[in-house]
Formats: C-alpha cells, structure tokens, sequence
C-alpha cells in the first residue's frame, strides 16, 4: 500500500469524526452534576445525516483533493526520475568530456614532441650545413693564404737574388752573371 493510500484510509475516519465531534448537541444536567448522556434518537438521526453527507463530500471534496494529492505525488516521483537520469546523462557526457580532454592533450603533446624533433633535426641539419660551408670557405681562405704565401716567397726569392747580385756588384765592383 502507498503512502497516499494509507492517508486515504486515515483521512476519511478522522475528517467524519470531527465532523461529528462539531456538531452541537444539549447536555442534559443530572441532579447530582453535568452528566453526558447521549440522546439516541438525536444519534441516530447525526449519523443517517453523516453517512447521508459524506457520499457527496466524498465524491465532491475527498476524491478529487487525493486525486490531486495523487497526482503530486506521481509529478514529484516523476520529476526525481527525470533528474536521476538527467544527472545519469550529465556524468555520462562530463566521462566522456574528460576522455575527449585527455586525448587531446596526448594528441597535443604528441604533436608538440614531433614538432621539436622536426626543429631539432633541422636545426642539427643546418648547423652541419653551415659547419661544412664554414671549413669550405676555411679550406679555401687557406689555400689562398697558402698560394699568397708561396708567391710571396718567390716574389722575395727573385728580389733576394737580385739584390745579393746588385750587392755583390758594388762589394766586388765588377758584376756578376
């Protein structure tokens, strides 16, 4: 039995026994005190006028205020139903969330490693590029240096020459060929 039923059955007694406890009646006095001594005829007619009274009261009051006690009740469970799977969904959507974050930022990260061993490569590429550009241009520096150098000494080899004969012509006085 639900709740409201329960109420139901408890409604109905306790709403027709205020009725009846409301309802005025004369006290007849005792000599010796206030006595209460029910009138039976007057009793009888209370309760005819009660079982007469609450058929409509029941069809026109109780039915349709537990109908909408009811009904409230049905909206409310109902409502608890939809939050309790809303809240299901939402959890469902925020797992899922999460895992699309999580996979982005693998993915992100993956792609932030790739990207630095693409520029690291490439810086490593770059440096030996300029490294061999570098010790070509050495190497030729050097060898120009080198062939510089060589006809320098020939250069000072023949004015040596020249000036011993020049030199030897004045000391001997005579030339020399």
């Amino acid at each position: 039995m639900t709740r409201s039923r329960i109420a139901r059955f408890a409604l109905v007694p306790a709403l027709s026994l205020a009725a009846l406890s409301v309802w005025p009646t004369a006290a007849l006095a005792a000599e010796g005190g206030l006595a209460i001594i029910p009138n039976w005829g007057e009793t009888f007619a209370l309760v005819l006028l009660f079982c007469l009274f609450i058929i409509p009261a029941n069809a026109l009051i109780f039915k349709p205020l537990l109908a909408v006690f009811d009904e409230r009740e049905r909206k409310i469970e109902g409502a608890q139903a939809r939050a309790k799977h809303v809240g299901e969904e939402a959890e469902r959507v925020l797992g899922q969330y999460e895992h699309a974050v999580h996979e982005a930022r693998k993915e992100a990260e993956g792609d932030r490693r790739e990207a630095l061993d693409t520029a690291r490569k490439e810086q490593s590429r770059v440096t030996a590029e300029a490294r061999g550009f570098a010790e070509q241009e050495v190497a030729r520096a050097r060898e120009g240096l080198a062939q510089s150098l060589e006809a320098a000494r020939a250069d000072l080899r023949s004015q040596a020459e020249d000036l011993a004969r020049e030199a030897a012509t004045r000391v001997l006085g005579r030339s020399i060929s």
